[in-house]
């Protein structure tokens, strides 16, 4: 047994990278993330141009938002960080990363799907909006963990209007995991969008209200990244060959 590879990193360097929000929005991700910091877990900020901030989100922005957060991901690398996890339930750019950069990047929705496996069998999510569904469940059914997500409800309210409707938002996000929990036989809910919870709601409050876990993608995403990177794993190869494109590219 080397010393090499079996010293667990101390601390675990984590990047957590936000895409282009309102000054006021983004210092709420910001102090979201950072409240998940520890004396074994550093977790640092990085800001990228491209951002899901938008009403009428589509497959569309989310494509394009890819390149911005992959370049975030390699300038998280040069920062010698150990791990990334971008801003977000839509998983961006984390697919191209891991074959860009080494250290773990560690998808939200992946995180929380694998996460609340350990605590229940039947998962109820939470999504901003109902047109939000079926891009979400797609998100879910890549990882085949379709079957584990029994039913979906929505808060009623499109990402950028949120901050603006708290106290109608909260009440819906209660009752909507309410009657997942009571109607639908969940066990475990899923907040599929890091804005309602964790980032505008205690996780931990909502859990009381509701009587089941609760599990969001902020540090569901930032703990899972700091295990696997002090434990030094890494995305294989086999499964996600290295560019070579990004290699000969400068970041």
């Amino acid at each position: 047994m080397t010393e090499t590879r079996r010293r667990l990193r101390h601390p675990v360097r984590v990047a957590f990278v936000i895409g282009d929000y309102p000054e006021e929005e983004f210092r709420r991700r910001e102090a979201a993330a950072l409240a998940y910091a520890s004396p074994e877990v550093e977790i640092g900020i990085i800001r990228t141009p491209a951002s899901p901030f938008v009403h009428g989100l589509t497959p569309a922005e989310v494509q394009l938002a890819a390149p911005a957060f992959i370049a975030a991901f390699r300038q998280a690398e040069l920062e010698g960080y150990d791990a990334v996890v971008p801003l977000g339930t839509l998983d961006l750019g984390v697919d191209g990363g891991r074959s860009v950069v080494d250290i773990p990047v560690i998808a939200p929705t992946e995180a929380m799907l694998h996460m609340a496996s350990f605590l229940g069998d039947r998962f109820g999510a939470l999504v901003y909006h109902d047109d939000l569904i079926p891009l979400l469940q797609a998100i879910v059914r890549r990882y085949g963990m379709e079957r584990k997500v029994v039913a979906w409800r929505a808060s009623g309210f499109d990402l950028p209007d949120l901050s603006a409707n708290l106290a109608a938002m909260t009440e819906n996000f209660v009752e909507g995991a309410r009657r997942l929990v009571r109607d639908s036989g969940c066990d475990v809910i899923l907040a599929m969008g890091v804005t309602q919870c964790p980032v505008l709601l205690d996780p931990a409050w909502v859990e009381r209200e509701v009587g089941v876990p609760v599990v969001e993608g902020i540090g569901a995403p930032l703990r899972l990244a700091a295990m696997l990177a002090g434990l030094h794993l890494r995305h294989s190869r086999v499964r996600w060959r290295r560019s070579r494109a990004f290699e000969r590219s400068a970041p």
